[in-house]
């Protein structure tokens, strides 16, 4: 399979891009090395190759779920930029 101009200005139609010659020879060649690329990837033996969630080993870097009281009504409303007593007051937005 290999990438024509024809079908870089497809793509680039659905996108609504306006690409020059220049511009589209230049993808054509790109594509085309991406999929040689892809092809010599093909080739290789990956059968004892474990699937990974992440390309590196990551930990877990998310603060545990735990349980807490709530904030107070008051600590709530306490930094609010504009409040009443109950509500956060907010600019209008419908008209």
């Amino acid at each position: 399979m290999s990438v024509t101009k024809k079908d870089v200005d497809y793509v680039a139609d659905l996108a609504h891009l306006q690409l020059s010659e220049e511009e589209t020879e230049s993808l054509v060649s790109d594509m085309n090395q991406i999929l040689d690329y892809m092809t010599t990837l093909e080739e290789l033996d990956t059968s004892d190759v474990e699937p990974l969630e992440h390309v590196i080993d990551l930990e877990y870097r998310l603060r545990d779920d735990k349980a807490k009281e709530p904030l107070s009504h008051e600590d709530a409303l306490k930094n609010a930029p504009d409040a009443d007593t109950d509500y956060f007051r907010v600019p209008r937005v419908i008209e």
